[in-house]
């Protein structure tokens, strides 16, 4: 049975992810990963932006795992298998061609570059890679949930008699970069770092929400103390890139991106685990719309930059285009059946 805190952080985590986009649109950097960058900059915004920088995505595939497991509940590896190509494949594929092009189109315009049709993952390599976890890791996933318990499990369960023992699981995502050493560890789109960090957090998610009350029970009673640690080292990164203008031992920052989950999971089971109408509506529409803002990033970033207005109305009228364009898109999609699996939607509505 999902858990409507997962839900929610999930609903969060991409609603951050949008507002995160539109804010690098708003750096004098920018334009080096070809956005729309404005005349004027907002410097100061990137201080919140680079708070979540570190867990951004990786809460989004620790969340996937743990939607594996719920999957896997009621379906067979074969039905998992069927269902996980409908719900991200197909819009992954459909996106490369028809969606993410779009992401070059408005740029190449606004910059008076010559104009190609280029098929590119995108903003949607998050799915690809989820689809390659899910192929990659099933045999395993497949034979730990059908042994519970499990030698993980085990050893989760005996972690985590201790108060802090589940803080031990930031050591994970700090030995990826230790292992693979990219050189930044906040970029992940379509880097072996980005790719094999992905796939330990997915592995994770799926590992503890496995142990169902164990987890909850233990990411409660840490929260605080991963909420001191993750902010601390925030704060120590921070000076970093203040006076060095650097991220800081790199290191840590796999160390600090898990106790910051950890604390999101924790208040999250504490206040998050309720049902409501905006959850029902959200979770629905939270693929549709990650799909969506994008593209329409890029095109409404095309009329407003050039408009002689303060930087601070630019931005506050980008973020509020994406979300109304993208929940209107999601409102026309919906309507359409054969339109819906293009767009990460069940063929049927759920409310049918």
């Amino acid at each position: 049975m999902r858990r409507n805190d997962v839900d929610w952080i999930r609903v969060i985590a991409l609603g951050l992810l949008i507002i995160y986009h539109a804010i690098v649109a708003f750096q004098p950097w920018g334009h080096k990963i070809w956005f729309i960058e404005n005349e004027y900059h907002l410097e100061v915004l990137w201080i919140p932006m680079a708070m979540i920088n570190v867990w951004r995505i990786p809460i989004l595939f620790m969340v996937s795992g743990m939607g594996v497991f719920f999957a896997m509940r009621n379906r067979d590896w074969k039905q998992l298998l069927k269902e996980r190509t409908s719900r991200i494949l197909l819009p992954f594929v459909f996106g490369f061609f028809f969606i993410c092009p779009i992401n070059v189109y408005f740029p190449s315009l606004y910059f008076d570059e010559e104009i190609y049709y280029v098929p590119n993952v995108g903003h949607l390599w998050f799915l690809g890679n989820i689809f390659m976890y899910v192929l990659l890791l099933l045999p395993l996933l497949i034979y730990l949930n059908n042994r519970t318990p499990n030698f993980i499990s085990r050893i989760l369960t005996w972690l985590f008699q201790y108060r802090l023992g589940i803080i031990a699981l930031a050591l994970i995502t700090m030995i990826e970069y230790l292992i693979v050493q990219p050189e930044n560890f906040t970029i992940y789109a379509m880097t072996p770092h980005g790719f094999w960090l992905g796939m330990a957090c997915f592995f994770i998610g799926f590992c503890l929400v496995s142990l169902g009350n164990t987890f909850w029970r233990a990411v409660e009673k840490a929260r605080k103390s991963a909420l001191g640690i993750g902010f601390s080292l925030y704060m120590i990164r921070l000076y970093a890139m203040i006076l060095t203008q650097n991220q800081g031992a790199h290191w840590l920052n796999g160390f600090e991106s898990m106790c910051w989950m950890l604390a999101i999971f924790g208040y999250g089971s504490l206040y998050l685990n309720k049902s409501s109408n905006a959850l029902s509506y959200c979770k629905e529409a939270v693929y549709p719309v990650y799909i969506f803002h994008m593209p329409l990033q890029a095109f409404f970033s095309y009329l407003i930059m050039p408009l002689k207005l303060a930087a601070i109305l630019k931005l506050v009228l980008l973020i509020g285009g994406i979300f109304a364009g993208s929940i209107l898109l999601y409102e026309i999609v919906k309507q359409i059946k054969w339109f819906r699996p293009l767009f990460g939607l069940k063929l049927n509505s759920p409310n049918n």
